[in-house]
């Protein structure tokens, strides 16, 4: 409706964040034109009055406008702003809270309720309440934890050796109880050295049995396992011990090839070269027979076991030996250095200097090559197979065996005993 009396500004709408500014109304052709109204903050409480705007605002001199324009009228302002249900409510304070934020935090039990009643237990008890722990927001029970990982803890680590019982035995393996939380498997092929005819007499349920791991667990917590790993572990470990300690031990030819033969020490498969056998011509008819050996090579990590016959013969005569000892052989060899003596198996050193006490002129002056020996050992050195001879303790004066030898060899077993004892005396005496 048009006119140009006092038109009411708009006033803001309640709840709302800021003032909206009044609409001027437009003036008809040839009307002064007046001021928009002034218009007050108003607050958004209850207790401030609201200001007046209904009073005639004081018009301007006219000025005279182009052309004529339509007037738009303003709505009546209601005479008190009601209040809305946002301000009645404080719906503005609740943005962005969830349902779990409304309702509080759920009461509190078990185990972290026992720790907050505790003290005021203990305090009508009279007795002293336990210090309160500190935790931080991510607290747990050290006890409970350790103990869930104790249970989760993946049993049998690769190469680890596990004991376990048998529980079950199918056509293509054993299953062995070790303690996880699914049973170990053992293929076939892994139950044992040589060939097992009959998997279930050798394995009947119940049986306590040590494995060696040799896969770890897989996601259904199975892990694989191996008695013939354990068994060749523990071979290994036997020979090595019998070659430290320089034994020799008795094997069985099983078979034969152009290098050599084969035979079986503990469940490994070994090897003699024919350069190390006595009869290295007719090794083929050693198959089935028993010899004895010694070691040549261990290597468990290339699973290379090497023996040798004469090695055995000489390590048996070297344990029949000792030094001050009486022994008899013949002179296979001189040397510029001395003579070489054959005892049987092993070959023994007489040097020049331990000859005669007298003066010699040349080696061959006392004992050639091919003759009886009789001398006494000085000294014995197994790993290196050496043994040290000599023929001037047997002599009653130096030079002795120069002038008679066929007595001095006639008389060394008596001659023997001084011998020893002068020995003795030497390695007694300080250096």
């Amino acid at each position: 409706m048009a006119g140009s009396g006092n038109q009411q500004p708009r006033q803001p709408r309640e709840g709302s964040r800021r003032p909206v500014p009044p609409t001027a109304p437009r003036q008809p052709a040839g009307a002064p034109v007046r001021k928009p109204p002034q218009v007050l903050h108003i607050s958004r409480k209850d207790d401030e009055p609201v200001a007046d705007t209904s009073a005639p605002i004081a018009a301007d001199p006219p000025t005279p406008v182009a052309a004529p324009m339509a007037v738009r009228p303003a709505p009546q302002a209601p005479e008190a702003a009601a209040i809305s249900d946002d301000d009645r409510f404080e719906t503005a304070s609740l943005e962005g809270l969830t349902m779990a934020d409304l309702l509080g935090p759920a009461p509190e039990t078990g185990r972290k309720a026992a720790r907050k009643t505790a003290p005021a237990a203990a305090a009508a008890s009279g007795q002293p309440a336990a210090p309160a722990r500190q935790v931080d927001d991510f607290d747990f029970d050290e006890e409970a934890f350790l103990a869930a990982l104790d249970e989760n803890e993946p049993v049998g680590v690769s190469g680890e050796v596990v004991p376990g019982v048998v529980i079950g035995v199918e056509s293509d393996g054993v299953y062995v109880d070790i303690g996880g939380k699914a049973p170990g498997f053992m293929p076939k092929s892994e139950c044992g050295l040589g060939v097992i005819t009959n998997i279930k007499e050798r394995f009947p349920k119940g049986l306590a049995v040590e494995v060696l791991v040799t896969r770890e667990q897989n996601a259904d917590g199975m892990v694989t396992i191996s008695a013939r790993a354990l068994a060749l572990r523990q071979s290994w470990e036997k020979v090595r011990q019998m070659e430290k300690e320089g034994k020799v031990v008795q094997v069985k030819v099983t078979g034969f090839n152009r290098g050599g033969v084969t035979c079986d020490l503990e469940g490994l498969r070994a090897f003699i070269p024919r350069s190390q056998l006595q009869d290295g011509e007719n090794h083929e008819q050693l198959v089935g027979k028993t010899l004895g050996a010694a070691f040549l090579e261990v290597s468990p990590d290339n699973r290379k076991l090497v023996l040798s016959e004469k090695r055995a013969s000489t390590a048996a005569r070297f344990s029949e030996i000792e030094v001050g000892q009486l022994v008899e052989g013949q002179v296979v060899a001189v040397k510029p250095y001395g003579l070489f003596v054959d005892l049987g198996g092993v070959s023994g050193l007489l040097h020049q200097s331990c000859i005669t006490g007298g003066t010699l002129r040349e080696l061959r002056e006392v004992f050639d090559q091919g003759d009886r020996v009789q001398a006494i050992i000085t000294s014995v050195d197994p790993g290196r197979g050496r043994i040290a001879l000599n023929t001037a303790l047997l002599e009653n004066q130096p030079g002795e065996l120069l002038i008679n030898k066929e007595q001095v060899l006639l008389e060394a077993g008596d001659r023997a005993n001084r011998a020893r004892l002068t020995l003795r005396q030497q390695e007694q005496a300080p250096e």
